[in-house]
């Protein structure tokens, strides 16, 4: 298996934290959304991993050779970009015809058992129940958990799957021929060539998808969202109880990275203090500090600190 992380997007909505680092290097408890993702997907034992780059390619080139225990990787740069489909089609010459593929997009956090795609001989869409479908792609399925069809943003009520950008792909050979066909046709929507489409293609010709389920879903798109998984990942990674600073007091959860220098301050709940930051006199809650990041008599709440 090889695994696929579109990773090429521009993150303008969490301007101005992704002015010189792209969204996937954003810090999230403790670690980069990046390590978050592929951590999860390690147990999968990848042949590799294959990453499609874009804005700050250059960035993500070099934290890759930091991480050499993520096994064989590989980045492909989207220069002009075109959809999520043309994103996904410059990873297939590096995928065998016969090999499966796993594709998970790179901006948002889960929490879904991967372990099962280690049995199965289908396509896995993985989905998530939502109350308001309008907003999403969704799976329409029969009573077994087939998929039949897939919609996007259903205004009358199909089903309440949504797709949430993890897709394991059995069926590779047939992924390559439905997504040149886009490509060969310029069949776009919304003027981009969707994975989409091309996956709706193999329903067509015949290519059997199911749905696994996604226990969380974390998104990490907008500022305030970001804030929100922070917290909730906080939950794994939890470190607080090992802090013992004179005058600080820690509320968990808090992941308190290395080299951090606390006095005289009160720090959490849902807080993420970077390495080497150091704070003083301050009071912080529900934030995000990157490295290096200093503090001084401040009182703090649903912030992210940066450079």
């Amino acid at each position: 298996m090889k695994i696929v992380l579109p990773v090429a997007g521009n993150g303008l909505r969490l301007r101005p934290y992704t002015e010189n680092v792209p969204k996937c290097l954003l810090p999230v408890a403790g670690k980069t959304i990046l390590d978050w993702i592929v951590e999860d997907s390690l147990s999968l034992k990848p042949t590799e991993t294959i990453f499609i780059t874009g804005y700050k390619a250059e960035a993500v080139d070099n934290f890759l050779t930091k991480r050499p225990a993520w096994g064989k990787t590989r980045a492909v740069v989207q220069s002009n970009p075109q959809g999520l489909g043309e994103a996904i089609s410059l990873a297939l010459p590096y995928v065998d015809d016969d090999e499966p593929v796993l594709i998970i997009l790179g901006d948002t956090l889960f929490e879904a058992d991967l372990s099962i795609l280690h049995n199965v001989d289908e396509n896995i869409l993985y989905t998530f129940k939502v109350e308001d479908p309008r907003r999403f792609g969704v799976a329409v399925t029969e009573a077994d958990g087939r998929i039949t069809r897939l919609v996007e943003k259903p205004q009358e009520f199909v089903s309440d799957e949504a797709i949430v950008g993890i897709y394991y792909i059995k069926d590779t050979k047939v992924l390559k021929q439905c997504l040149k066909f886009l490509m060969d046709n310029d069949i776009r929507t919304k003027n981009e060539f969707q994975l989409t489409d091309a996956l709706e293609m193999m329903l067509e010709k015949g290519c059997r998808f199911r749905t696994a389920p996604v226990q969380k879903w974390l998104d990490c798109g907008l500022a305030e969202t970001l804030l929100e998984t922070n917290a909730h990942v906080l939950t794994r990674c939890d470190n607080s109880a090992s802090v013992n600073l004179p005058g600080v007091k820690v509320v968990a959860p808090c992941y308190i990275g290395n080299g951090a220098k606390i006095s005289n301050s009160t720090i959490g709940p849902n807080v993420s203090v970077g390495e080497g930051c150091v704070i003083e006199n301050s009071t912080i809650s529900n934030a995000v500090l990157w490295d290096g990041v200093k503090v001084e008599g401040k009182t703090l709440d649903n912030v992210i600190v940066h450079e």
